[in-house]
């Protein structure tokens, strides 16, 4: 895939247009983009990716011209599909926790530009149950093993120590930033360094890195002590760590932009009776359904349920099937064209039997992290 190098306006329809000639570049990434037409490169390295779901990083680092050669996961649905959109070299179905032990791993694995992962985070999401879920084993979802979710971060630091990639990328919630929590952080980073590499932080919002929705997700990006000297520089009185710029402030892409004009209502994307019955008394201004349910009955329910608004970013797309965000002007939920469209997934992306919600919501938007990984070759892998 060609990173965009001209204007693109877009219909509402979320089909491209012809670009304006000689117009100011906008985006470095295409949002709107399919497999069938993308020219991956390969020539800026080799990645893996663990905790892989249906492939949302591993899209990314392709669109930053990485060879993908493959991942782990634990899910059997969300592999068929990573499998079946991007026919990876290898391919481990298991919990990480007997991946890292394997002996039997290719050479190709221990010889990584870049190893990803994105540890299960409901144990540190805002809306999860945070402190009370730690230490417990959960089923993350149906078809899965149980585990202990808050320790799979480490789990994947023991791997890294294993098989010693240039660079570790792992991207998680914002909550892991706040409250209790922020002594996990410093595990990690204490984990990073036993393990041989200097880890720091960013908290990106995926709205002005070119996806057309509102996404903060931390990333912890760590650099192998042995390669990183020349890019050293003196953070404070006693921290020296590897210089990277991470700042993104691409324009920000309004819901109008993507939005599918007379999409099809289907059992996914349709209003519940309770539902529609609250957004027939809608007002402007009213940010979720919770508004029209005190007109109607006094009470503050249905507040998971927001209102979607033309000239305003998509909120957070989470996993879920459908979504919970609704349509201001429209009586639905996102169509699937929509969902790809505002997680920055190909539009031809092949779902085989897993809810497009869901499988959108539990990934990282692909030109999120083909912009960290674009930036990551340019300031350090390209230099060495």
């Amino acid at each position: 895939m060609q990173v965009q190098d001209k204007l693109e306006i877009k219909p509402k329809n979320g089909n491209s247009t012809k670009p304006l000639l000689g117009a100011v570049p906008v985006h470095k990434f295409p949002y709107d983009w399919s497999l069938k037409d993308a020219n991956f490169t390969k020539d800026k390295g080799k990645a893996f990716s663990c905790f892989a779901c249906g492939g949302g990083s591993t899209m990314g680092y392709k669109l930053a011209g990485f060879d993908v050669l493959g991942c782990n996961e634990i899910d059997p649905k969300m592999i068929e599909a990573y499998k079946a959109n991007h026919n990876p070299k290898y391919a481990y179905l298991e919990p990480i926790q007997t991946f890292k032990l394997r002996d039997d791993l290719p050479q190709e694995l221990y010889e990584l530009d870049i190893l990803d992962g994105s540890p299960p985070c409901s144990s540190f999401s805002m809306a999860g149950n945070r402190e009370k879920d730690w230490g417990k084993e959960k089923v993350f979802r149906e078809g899965q093993a149980e585990q202990v979710l808050d320790t799979l971060f480490f789990d994947f630091i023991d791997l890294a120590k294993k098989l010693q990639p240039k660079v570790v990328i792992a991207e998680n919630v914002k909550g892991l930033l706040l409250g209790e929590a922020k002594n996990y952080v410093r595990e990690i980073y204490r984990e990073f360094d036993l393990a041989g590499y200097y880890c720091q932080h960013w908290l990106l919002d995926a709205s002005k890195m070119g996806v057309p929705q509102r996404r903060e997700r931390v990333f912890f990006i760590a650099f192998r002590k042995d390669l990183a000297e020349q890019f050293l520089e003196q953070v404070d009185m006693f921290t020296v760590l590897p210089k990277l710029k991470l700042e993104f402030n691409e324009p920000p892409i309004p819901f109008g932009t993507i939005k599918e004009n007379n999409a099809e209502i289907t059992k996914e994307n349709k209003l519940a009776n309770s539902e529609k019955i609250r957004w027939d008394l809608r007002q402007p201004g009213d940010s979720s359904l919770a508004d029209c349910d005190m007109r109607l009955r006094g009470k503050n329910s249905f507040f998971n349920q927001s209102f979607i608004y033309n000239e305003k970013v998509l909120q957070t797309l989470t996993a879920t099937k459908i979504g919970w965000n609704i349509l201001f002007d429209e009586p639905r939920k996102c169509s699937k064209l929509e969902f790809c469209l505002g997680g920055s997934y190909p539009i031809d992306y092949n779902f085989i039997e897993n809810e497009t919600g869901y499988l959108i919501g539990m990934s990282v938007p692909p030109v999120m992290t083909a912009q960290i990984a674009k930036q990551v070759y340019e300031q350090w892998l390209s230099k060495l």
